[in-house]
């Protein structure tokens, strides 16, 4: 008779090493499987349906209904010239569409019809109201003109003639036309150059001066008030140069003639 430590005849060995524990209660545990549904045909028309009614919808109340129609046209940023004549200019389709409203088309008439205005931004403002933001052009110096001024602004471009020199704009006197510098720059360089001395000019010294006398390129005067007179040269340097003439003006206070076209090594005289 065999022992208890006997083992049975055809009996297998258990696998090396623990056995995983069963889930709780001796149970498998098995993940649910998920049944994703498919939309019917028949959701899928009404779906498009729907979108395209609302897309129509949505058309007609932009350009087709009375609802957003536009009505009204207000200017802002003017100085001389008038909201209401920047409006006039602008030629807007009134009672048309606002989203129809070419905002391109309107900017480039106003820049066209007013070369006053520097800049503009045209925005609808819904449901009725179309906005024109000007930024107008600045004066900074005048040419004389069979009686009347021309105004000129710091890209030098010509944009306005009035019968009545703006306040505390210099005038542009040029006397350049026995002067190679008008056959090698050209007129318009030479506005620009002129225009570029006024304005690096320092505001305490430019509220002074009264005329911007232009020879050359390299010869370019100012005459001030008080019959005082500041040799400038050419527009090279001219932030280095209106330092300079700032600090010779609070130094020599009784000096009438001041030559500031080299700044390095400037030169007062008439004290």
């Amino acid at each position: 008779m065999a022992g208890p430590t006997t083992a049975r005849r055809g009996a297998k060995k258990s696998p090396s090493g623990p056995r995983p524990s069963p889930p709780s209660g001796g149970r498998r545990f098995r993940l649910p499987r998920l049944r994703v549904r498919r939309p019917r045909r028949r959701s899928v028309i009404i779906i498009a349906v729907a979108a395209v009614l609302l897309g129509g919808f949505g058309a007609w109340v932009l350009y087709g209904s009375d609802w957003l129609r536009l009505e009204g046209v207000h200017a802002t940023g003017t100085d001389v010239l008038t909201p209401e004549e920047v409006v006039a200019a602008a030629s807007a389709p009134m009672n048309a569409p606002l989203a129809s409203v070419d905002t391109e088309a309107v900017r480039r008439r106003l820049l066209a019809r007013l070369p006053r205005l520097k800049s503009v931004d045209v925005t609808r403002s819904w449901p009725h109201t179309l906005g024109l933001e000007v930024t107008e052009r600045t004066p900074e110096l005048l040419l004389k003109t069979n009686g009347k001024f021309v105004e000129v602004d710091g890209e030098g471009v010509r944009f306005a003639t009035v019968s009545r020199a703006p306040k505390g704009v210099p005038l542009l006197e040029m006397t350049v036309s026995d002067s190679p510098s008008l056959h090698r720059f050209g007129t318009g360089r030479l506005l620009r150059a002129a225009v570029t001395v006024a304005r690096d000019l320092p505001a305490a010294v430019r509220k002074d001066v009264r005329t911007v006398r232009m020879r050359s390129y390299d010869s370019i005067t100012l005459e001030l008030a008080g019959d005082r007179t500041v040799m400038w040269g050419s527009r090279e340097q001219g932030t280095e140069k209106a330092k300079v003439l700032a600090g010779l003006m609070k130094a020599a206070r009784d000096a009438r003639h001041f030559d500031i076209s080299v700044p390095s090594a400037p030169a007062v005289s008439g004290s």
